[in-house]
Protein backbone atom coordinates (compact mmCIF):
# COMPACT_ATOMS: atom_id res chain seq x y z
CA UNK A 1 0.00 0.00 0.00
CA UNK A 2 1.28 3.55 -0.78
CA UNK A 3 1.49 5.86 2.07
CA UNK A 4 -1.13 7.98 2.82
CA UNK A 5 -1.89 11.10 4.81
CA UNK A 6 -5.25 9.80 5.63
CA UNK A 7 -3.73 6.98 7.51
CA UNK A 8 -2.78 9.72 9.53
CA UNK A 9 -5.48 10.89 10.12
CA UNK A 10 -7.11 7.58 11.08
CA UNK A 11 -4.69 7.56 13.91
CA UNK A 12 -5.49 10.76 15.20
CA UNK A 13 -9.41 9.54 15.20
CA UNK A 14 -8.61 6.54 17.12
CA UNK A 15 -6.58 8.15 19.78
CA UNK A 16 -8.48 11.33 20.19
CA UNK A 17 -12.14 9.53 19.95
CA UNK A 18 -11.55 6.62 21.62
CA UNK A 19 -15.07 4.85 20.28
CA UNK A 20 -17.33 7.42 20.94
CA UNK A 21 -17.56 8.45 17.02
CA UNK A 22 -17.26 6.57 14.10
CA UNK A 23 -15.47 7.50 11.49
CA UNK A 24 -16.20 8.20 7.53
CA UNK A 25 -13.65 8.01 4.83
CA UNK A 26 -15.48 10.32 2.57
CA UNK A 27 -14.52 10.58 -1.41
CA UNK A 28 -14.91 9.67 -5.11
CA UNK A 29 -14.45 5.85 -5.93
CA UNK A 30 -10.90 4.78 -6.64
CA UNK A 31 -9.23 7.64 -4.84
CA UNK A 32 -8.16 4.37 -2.03
CA UNK A 33 -10.53 4.94 0.75
CA UNK A 34 -11.19 1.06 1.21
CA UNK A 35 -7.22 0.04 1.14
CA UNK A 36 -6.56 2.85 3.62
CA UNK A 37 -9.37 1.32 6.06
CA UNK A 38 -8.17 -2.18 5.69
CA UNK A 39 -4.32 -1.22 6.10
CA UNK A 40 -5.52 0.57 9.18
CA UNK A 41 -7.49 -2.23 10.53
CA UNK A 42 -5.54 -4.47 9.77
CA UNK A 43 -2.34 -3.06 11.86
CA UNK A 44 -4.31 -1.28 14.38
CA UNK A 45 -6.76 -3.56 16.10
CA UNK A 46 -6.22 -7.25 17.40
CA UNK A 47 -9.19 -8.49 14.51
CA UNK A 48 -11.22 -6.66 11.98
CA UNK A 49 -14.68 -7.35 10.06
CA UNK A 50 -15.33 -5.76 6.40
CA UNK A 51 -18.95 -5.26 5.48
CA UNK A 52 -18.84 -4.77 1.83
CA UNK A 53 -22.44 -3.47 0.73
CA UNK A 54 -21.44 -3.35 -3.11
CA UNK A 55 -20.64 -7.37 -3.07
CA UNK A 56 -22.47 -8.51 0.12
CA UNK A 57 -24.03 -11.68 0.11
CA UNK A 58 -27.67 -12.80 1.19
CA UNK A 59 -26.96 -14.40 4.41
CA UNK A 60 -24.68 -10.99 5.18
CA UNK A 61 -27.60 -9.27 4.47
CA UNK A 62 -29.66 -11.32 6.90
CA UNK A 63 -27.51 -10.50 9.79
CA UNK A 64 -28.75 -7.04 9.66
CA UNK A 65 -32.03 -7.56 9.82
CA UNK A 66 -31.12 -8.44 13.82
CA UNK A 67 -29.06 -5.33 14.33
CA UNK A 68 -31.49 -3.48 16.46
CA UNK A 69 -30.80 -6.50 18.92
CA UNK A 70 -26.73 -6.00 19.16
CA UNK A 71 -26.07 -8.95 21.26
CA UNK A 72 -26.99 -11.35 18.37
CA UNK A 73 -25.88 -8.90 15.46
CA UNK A 74 -22.30 -9.15 16.48
CA UNK A 75 -22.76 -13.36 17.64
CA UNK A 76 -24.28 -13.98 14.01
CA UNK A 77 -21.34 -11.13 12.39
CA UNK A 78 -18.72 -13.29 13.97
CA UNK A 79 -20.06 -16.75 12.87
CA UNK A 80 -20.65 -15.25 9.07
CA UNK A 81 -16.90 -14.40 8.84
CA UNK A 82 -15.14 -16.68 11.31
CA UNK A 83 -13.51 -13.59 12.82
CA UNK A 84 -13.86 -12.88 16.46
CA UNK A 85 -14.06 -9.82 17.93
CA UNK A 86 -12.13 -8.59 20.71
CA UNK A 87 -13.88 -5.63 22.85
CA UNK A 88 -12.43 -2.75 22.10
CA UNK A 89 -9.68 -4.29 20.33
CA UNK A 90 -11.57 -4.80 16.80
CA UNK A 91 -13.33 -2.08 14.18
CA UNK A 92 -15.73 -3.20 11.68
CA UNK A 93 -15.92 -1.59 8.46
CA UNK A 94 -18.93 -0.72 6.31
CA UNK A 95 -17.70 -0.39 2.86
CA UNK A 96 -19.49 1.29 0.00
CA UNK A 97 -22.12 2.13 2.71
CA UNK A 98 -24.13 4.13 1.18
CA UNK A 99 -25.47 1.25 -0.71
CA UNK A 100 -27.49 0.49 2.72
CA UNK A 101 -28.77 3.31 4.07
CA UNK A 102 -30.17 1.19 7.26
CA UNK A 103 -26.62 0.44 8.39
CA UNK A 104 -25.23 3.84 8.04
CA UNK A 105 -28.71 5.10 10.29
CA UNK A 106 -27.52 2.43 12.82
CA UNK A 107 -24.61 3.55 13.46
CA UNK A 108 -25.83 6.31 16.44
CA UNK A 109 -26.55 2.87 17.85
CA UNK A 110 -23.03 0.69 17.39
CA UNK A 111 -21.41 3.92 18.60
CA UNK A 112 -23.46 4.16 21.80
CA UNK A 113 -22.84 0.23 22.50
CA UNK A 114 -18.94 1.05 22.50
CA UNK A 115 -17.75 -2.61 22.49
CA UNK A 116 -15.89 -1.77 18.70
CA UNK A 117 -14.80 1.03 16.49
CA UNK A 118 -16.73 1.66 13.08
CA UNK A 119 -15.27 3.16 10.02
CA UNK A 120 -17.61 3.71 7.18
CA UNK A 121 -16.51 4.01 3.41
CA UNK A 122 -18.78 5.97 0.75
CA UNK A 123 -18.94 7.39 -2.69
CA UNK A 124 -21.65 9.64 -3.83
CA UNK A 125 -22.15 9.16 -0.18
CA UNK A 126 -23.84 12.49 0.35
CA UNK A 127 -26.54 12.65 -2.52
CA UNK A 128 -29.89 12.81 -1.32
CA UNK A 129 -31.06 9.71 -3.15
CA UNK A 130 -28.92 7.70 -1.13
CA UNK A 131 -29.94 9.08 2.20
CA UNK A 132 -33.40 9.39 1.45
CA UNK A 133 -35.66 8.51 4.57
CA UNK A 134 -33.00 8.40 7.26
CA UNK A 135 -31.59 9.63 9.98
CA UNK A 136 -27.49 10.88 9.16
CA UNK A 137 -25.99 9.69 12.61
CA UNK A 138 -24.30 12.85 14.78
CA UNK A 139 -21.75 10.21 15.81
CA UNK A 140 -19.82 10.27 13.06
CA UNK A 141 -16.17 11.81 12.37
CA UNK A 142 -15.68 12.50 8.44
CA UNK A 143 -12.15 12.80 6.62
CA UNK A 144 -12.00 13.61 3.18
CA UNK A 145 -10.44 11.92 1.15
CA UNK A 146 -8.41 12.75 -2.02
CA UNK A 147 -6.57 11.36 -5.16
CA UNK A 148 -2.74 11.13 -3.82
CA UNK A 149 -1.65 14.71 -3.36
CA UNK A 150 2.24 15.42 -5.34
CA UNK A 151 3.75 14.70 -1.54
CA UNK A 152 2.20 11.33 -1.84
CA UNK A 153 3.20 11.16 -5.46
CA UNK A 154 6.57 11.72 -4.23
CA UNK A 155 6.66 9.41 -1.89
CA UNK A 156 5.31 6.60 -4.10
CA UNK A 157 7.80 7.13 -7.08
CA UNK A 158 10.61 7.47 -4.77
CA UNK A 159 10.91 11.20 -5.39
CA UNK A 160 12.28 13.26 -2.73
CA UNK A 161 9.53 15.81 -0.72
CA UNK A 162 12.18 16.85 2.09
CA UNK A 163 14.52 17.98 -0.47
CA UNK A 164 11.39 20.73 -1.80
CA UNK A 165 10.59 21.19 1.47
CA UNK A 166 14.29 22.40 2.33
CA UNK A 167 14.26 24.35 -0.86
CA UNK A 168 10.84 25.97 0.00
CA UNK A 169 11.85 26.93 3.13
CA UNK A 170 15.08 28.84 2.21
CA UNK A 171 13.44 30.82 -0.25
CA UNK A 172 16.21 31.01 -2.40
CA UNK A 173 16.94 29.96 -6.42
CA UNK A 174 17.97 26.31 -6.91
CA UNK A 175 19.09 27.24 -10.75
CA UNK A 176 17.99 26.80 -13.71
CA UNK A 177 19.08 23.34 -14.10
CA UNK A 178 17.76 21.89 -11.17
CA UNK A 179 14.34 23.81 -11.51
CA UNK A 180 13.83 21.97 -14.55
CA UNK A 181 14.20 18.96 -13.21
CA UNK A 182 11.78 19.58 -10.17
CA UNK A 183 9.38 20.95 -12.65
CA UNK A 184 9.63 17.69 -15.03
CA UNK A 185 8.98 15.45 -12.04
CA UNK A 186 5.87 18.17 -11.31
CA UNK A 187 4.90 17.37 -15.06
CA UNK A 188 4.85 13.59 -14.24
CA UNK A 189 3.21 14.27 -11.34
CA UNK A 190 0.21 16.15 -13.77
CA UNK A 191 0.69 13.09 -16.54
CA UNK A 192 -0.04 10.56 -14.28
CA UNK A 193 -2.45 11.84 -11.60
CA UNK A 194 -3.07 10.71 -7.98
CA UNK A 195 -5.50 8.07 -8.58
CA UNK A 196 -3.49 5.01 -6.83
CA UNK A 197 -4.10 2.25 -9.53
CA UNK A 198 -3.00 5.04 -12.40
CA UNK A 199 0.09 5.79 -10.20
CA UNK A 200 0.58 1.70 -9.73
CA UNK A 201 0.35 1.14 -13.27
CA UNK A 202 3.08 3.72 -13.86
CA UNK A 203 5.11 2.14 -11.03
CA UNK A 204 4.60 -0.93 -12.64
CA UNK A 205 5.04 -0.70 -16.46
CA UNK A 206 6.57 2.93 -16.70
CA UNK A 207 4.18 2.76 -20.10
CA UNK A 208 2.00 5.91 -20.79
CA UNK A 209 -0.21 3.77 -23.30
CA UNK A 210 -0.71 1.79 -20.26
CA UNK A 211 -1.38 4.25 -17.59
CA UNK A 212 -3.78 6.28 -19.72
CA UNK A 213 -6.19 2.63 -20.34
CA UNK A 214 -5.96 2.74 -16.73
CA UNK A 215 -7.16 6.13 -16.53
CA UNK A 216 -9.76 5.77 -19.21
CA UNK A 217 -11.39 2.39 -17.16
CA UNK A 218 -11.71 4.81 -14.03
CA UNK A 219 -13.42 8.14 -16.03
CA UNK A 220 -15.70 5.09 -17.74
CA UNK A 221 -16.76 3.78 -14.25
CA UNK A 222 -17.39 7.24 -13.06
CA UNK A 223 -19.45 7.93 -16.11
CA UNK A 224 -21.59 5.11 -15.72
CA UNK A 225 -21.94 5.85 -11.98
CA UNK A 226 -23.35 9.46 -13.04
CA UNK A 227 -25.85 7.55 -16.07
CA UNK A 228 -26.98 5.44 -12.90
CA UNK A 229 -28.05 8.79 -10.94
CA UNK A 230 -29.16 10.42 -14.35
CA UNK A 231 -30.64 8.40 -16.94
CA UNK A 232 -31.18 11.58 -19.28
CA UNK A 233 -27.15 11.83 -19.74
CA UNK A 234 -27.03 15.38 -18.66
CA UNK A 235 -25.49 14.89 -15.28
CA UNK A 236 -22.14 12.91 -17.65
CA UNK A 237 -22.43 15.35 -19.84
CA UNK A 238 -21.63 18.03 -17.47
CA UNK A 239 -18.71 16.31 -16.28
CA UNK A 240 -17.58 15.39 -19.73
CA UNK A 241 -17.69 19.27 -20.23
CA UNK A 242 -15.38 20.29 -17.32
CA UNK A 243 -11.81 20.27 -19.65
CA UNK A 244 -13.47 22.18 -22.44
CA UNK A 245 -15.29 25.03 -20.11
CA UNK A 246 -11.71 25.52 -18.29
CA UNK A 247 -10.20 25.42 -21.98
CA UNK A 248 -12.54 28.27 -22.81
CA UNK A 249 -11.53 30.22 -20.10
CA UNK A 250 -15.09 30.79 -18.61
CA UNK A 251 -15.56 32.72 -15.99
CA UNK A 252 -17.73 30.39 -14.50
CA UNK A 253 -19.27 26.81 -15.40
CA UNK A 254 -21.81 27.32 -17.71
CA UNK A 255 -25.03 24.46 -17.27
CA UNK A 256 -25.95 25.05 -21.06
CA UNK A 257 -22.51 24.83 -22.72
CA UNK A 258 -22.26 21.38 -20.90
CA UNK A 259 -25.82 19.85 -22.24
CA UNK A 260 -26.57 21.80 -25.70
CA UNK A 261 -29.73 22.32 -24.40
CA UNK A 262 -31.68 25.43 -22.22
CA UNK A 263 -31.19 25.17 -18.61
CA UNK A 264 -34.12 23.59 -16.52
CA UNK A 265 -34.67 23.43 -12.40
CA UNK A 266 -33.67 20.24 -12.53
CA UNK A 267 -30.01 20.42 -14.11
CA UNK A 268 -29.37 22.79 -11.02
CA UNK A 269 -30.06 19.82 -8.97
CA UNK A 270 -27.92 17.47 -11.00
CA UNK A 271 -25.28 19.79 -11.10
CA UNK A 272 -24.99 20.09 -7.42
CA UNK A 273 -25.23 15.73 -7.23
CA UNK A 274 -22.29 16.18 -9.51
CA UNK A 275 -20.73 18.46 -6.97
CA UNK A 276 -21.77 15.82 -4.34
CA UNK A 277 -19.99 13.14 -5.59
CA UNK A 278 -16.11 14.24 -4.93
CA UNK A 279 -15.35 13.95 -8.98
CA UNK A 280 -15.12 17.62 -9.70
CA UNK A 281 -14.02 20.59 -7.44
CA UNK A 282 -16.13 23.77 -6.97
CA UNK A 283 -14.28 26.79 -6.81
CA UNK A 284 -16.40 30.00 -6.11
CA UNK A 285 -16.32 33.24 -7.17
CA UNK A 286 -16.54 35.92 -4.55
CA UNK A 287 -18.04 39.32 -3.82
CA UNK A 288 -15.87 40.72 -1.20
CA UNK A 289 -12.66 39.03 -0.68
CA UNK A 290 -11.82 38.98 2.95
CA UNK A 291 -10.84 36.52 5.98
CA UNK A 292 -13.69 34.91 5.25
CA UNK A 293 -14.12 34.45 2.08
CA UNK A 294 -17.11 31.80 2.49
CA UNK A 295 -19.66 34.84 3.86
CA UNK A 296 -19.70 36.52 0.10
CA UNK A 297 -19.04 33.32 -1.99
CA UNK A 298 -21.41 33.95 -5.07
CA UNK A 299 -23.53 30.52 -4.70
CA UNK A 300 -24.43 30.42 -8.59
CA UNK A 301 -21.46 31.26 -9.89
CA UNK A 302 -18.78 28.99 -9.96
CA UNK A 303 -16.33 26.73 -11.60
CA UNK A 304 -15.34 23.06 -11.84
CA UNK A 305 -12.04 21.34 -11.89
CA UNK A 306 -11.19 17.38 -11.78
CA UNK A 307 -10.39 16.21 -8.53
CA UNK A 308 -7.08 14.39 -10.19
CA UNK A 309 -5.38 16.12 -12.53
CA UNK A 310 -3.96 12.78 -14.47
CA UNK A 311 -8.16 12.56 -15.30
CA UNK A 312 -8.19 15.71 -16.80
CA UNK A 313 -5.20 15.23 -19.28
CA UNK A 314 -6.78 12.36 -20.20
CA UNK A 315 -10.08 13.86 -20.69
CA UNK A 316 -8.00 17.00 -22.34
CA UNK A 317 -6.59 15.08 -24.65
CA UNK A 318 -8.44 12.42 -25.62
CA UNK A 319 -9.27 10.87 -28.91
CA UNK A 320 -10.93 7.69 -29.80
CA UNK A 321 -7.75 6.02 -29.29
CA UNK A 322 -7.28 7.43 -26.27
CA UNK A 323 -3.98 10.19 -25.21
CA UNK A 324 -1.04 9.05 -27.35
CA UNK A 325 1.93 7.96 -25.55
CA UNK A 326 3.99 11.09 -27.69
CA UNK A 327 1.48 13.72 -25.97
CA UNK A 328 2.60 12.40 -22.80
CA UNK A 329 6.59 12.69 -23.48
CA UNK A 330 6.00 15.94 -24.89
CA UNK A 331 4.41 16.97 -21.90
CA UNK A 332 7.04 15.70 -19.78
CA UNK A 333 9.44 17.65 -21.74
CA UNK A 334 7.55 21.21 -21.84
CA UNK A 335 7.35 20.73 -25.61
CA UNK A 336 3.44 20.88 -26.48
CA UNK A 337 3.22 23.97 -28.84
CA UNK A 338 -0.05 25.04 -26.62
CA UNK A 339 -0.97 27.24 -23.32
CA UNK A 340 -1.66 24.87 -20.31
CA UNK A 341 -2.76 27.26 -17.55
CA UNK A 342 -5.46 25.71 -17.41
CA UNK A 343 -3.51 22.16 -16.63
CA UNK A 344 -1.58 23.94 -13.90
CA UNK A 345 -4.89 25.49 -12.56
CA UNK A 346 -6.37 22.30 -12.06
CA UNK A 347 -3.27 21.11 -10.52
CA UNK A 348 -3.58 23.69 -8.21
CA UNK A 349 -6.88 23.62 -7.27
CA UNK A 350 -5.91 19.60 -6.70
CA UNK A 351 -3.13 21.01 -4.17
CA UNK A 352 -5.24 23.30 -2.15
CA UNK A 353 -8.32 20.49 -2.13
CA UNK A 354 -5.85 18.15 -0.64
CA UNK A 355 -4.87 20.58 2.39
CA UNK A 356 -8.86 20.27 2.65
CA UNK A 357 -8.98 24.41 1.68
CA UNK A 358 -12.18 25.24 0.10
CA UNK A 359 -12.01 26.90 -3.04
CA UNK A 360 -11.75 30.32 -4.06
CA UNK A 361 -11.86 33.00 -7.38
CA UNK A 362 -12.22 36.43 -7.73
CA UNK A 363 -13.38 38.68 -10.71
CA UNK A 364 -14.23 42.11 -11.15
CA UNK A 365 -14.78 44.95 -14.25
CA UNK A 366 -12.19 47.19 -15.17
CA UNK A 367 -12.90 50.64 -15.23
CA UNK A 368 -14.04 51.72 -18.37
CA UNK A 369 -14.10 48.90 -20.15
CA UNK A 370 -15.79 45.46 -20.96
CA UNK A 371 -12.93 43.06 -20.18
CA UNK A 372 -12.47 42.56 -16.24
CA UNK A 373 -9.71 41.48 -14.13
CA UNK A 374 -9.53 37.54 -11.86
CA UNK A 375 -7.11 36.12 -9.66
CA UNK A 376 -6.79 32.36 -9.78
CA UNK A 377 -6.93 30.90 -6.02
CA UNK A 378 -7.62 32.94 -3.02
CA UNK A 379 -6.95 31.30 0.40
CA UNK A 380 -6.95 33.08 4.26
CA UNK A 381 -4.02 32.50 6.18
CA UNK A 382 -3.70 34.09 9.72
CA UNK A 383 -7.20 36.39 9.04
CA UNK A 384 -5.27 37.78 5.69
CA UNK A 385 -6.29 36.92 1.90
CA UNK A 386 -3.41 35.15 -0.09
CA UNK A 387 -3.77 35.65 -3.43
CA UNK A 388 -2.60 32.96 -6.27
CA UNK A 389 -2.13 33.49 -9.61
CA UNK A 390 -0.94 30.57 -11.90
CA UNK A 391 0.60 29.97 -15.12
CA UNK A 392 1.96 27.91 -17.10
CA UNK A 393 5.22 29.81 -18.82
CA UNK A 394 5.59 33.56 -18.93
CA UNK A 395 5.43 35.79 -15.51
CA UNK A 396 5.92 39.01 -17.06
CA UNK A 397 2.66 40.23 -17.06
CA UNK A 398 0.68 40.12 -13.62
CA UNK A 399 -2.10 42.52 -13.82
CA UNK A 400 -4.65 41.01 -12.09
CA UNK A 401 -3.02 39.89 -9.10
CA UNK A 402 -1.09 43.63 -8.94
CA UNK A 403 -5.07 45.53 -9.30
CA UNK A 404 -6.13 42.87 -6.52
CA UNK A 405 -3.36 43.86 -4.39
CA UNK A 406 -4.01 47.51 -4.62
CA UNK A 407 -7.96 47.21 -4.38
CA UNK A 408 -7.80 45.08 -1.52
CA UNK A 409 -4.41 46.03 0.40
CA UNK A 410 -5.71 46.43 3.84
CA UNK A 411 -6.75 42.52 3.77
CA UNK A 412 -4.07 41.06 1.55
CA UNK A 413 -0.74 38.44 3.49
CA UNK A 414 1.32 37.20 0.83
CA UNK A 415 1.00 37.15 -2.94
CA UNK A 416 1.90 34.20 -5.10
CA UNK A 417 2.49 33.60 -8.89
CA UNK A 418 3.19 29.82 -9.15
CA UNK A 419 4.93 28.85 -12.50
CA UNK A 420 7.34 26.67 -14.20
CA UNK A 421 9.95 29.76 -13.39
CA UNK A 422 12.37 29.54 -10.34
CA UNK A 423 12.44 31.36 -7.05
CA UNK A 424 12.60 34.93 -7.74
CA UNK A 425 10.13 38.30 -6.77
CA UNK A 426 8.29 40.91 -8.19
CA UNK A 427 8.51 43.35 -5.47
CA UNK A 428 5.80 41.89 -2.48
CA UNK A 429 4.90 39.52 -4.85
CA UNK A 430 6.76 35.92 -4.74
CA UNK A 431 7.29 33.91 -7.73
CA UNK A 432 7.51 30.43 -6.82
CA UNK A 433 7.66 26.91 -9.32
CA UNK A 434 4.11 24.92 -8.74
CA UNK A 435 6.25 22.10 -7.21
CA UNK A 436 6.66 24.37 -4.19
CA UNK A 437 3.06 25.42 -3.71
CA UNK A 438 2.23 21.95 -1.65
CA UNK A 439 4.90 22.98 1.15
CA UNK A 440 4.15 27.26 1.05
CA UNK A 441 0.74 26.61 2.59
Amino acid sequence: MFKRKAYDSLLEWKREYNGSYACLLEGARRVGKTTIAEEFARNEYKSYIKIDFANITGEMLDVFKDIAKLDLFFLRLQAETGVNLVERSSVIIFDEIQLYPKARQAIKYLVKDGRYDYIETGSLISIKKNVKGITIPSEEHKINVYPMDYEEFLWATDGNADIIKQICDSGMAVGDATNRSLMRNFRLYMAVGGMPQAVEAYIQKKNFDYVDKVKRKIIDLYMEDLKKIDASGRLSDMYRSVPSQLVLKRKRFVITAATGKQKTRKDEERLYDLIDSKIVLPCYDVAKPSATLSQTRKADSFKLYMSDVGLFTTMLFDDADGVRSDIYKMLLSDKLDIDLGYLFENAVAQILAAKNRELYYHTWKKENSTHGYEVDFLITQKNKVIPIEVKSSSVKKHESIDEFVRKYSKCVGERYLVSQKDVSSDGMLKLRPTYMLPFLI
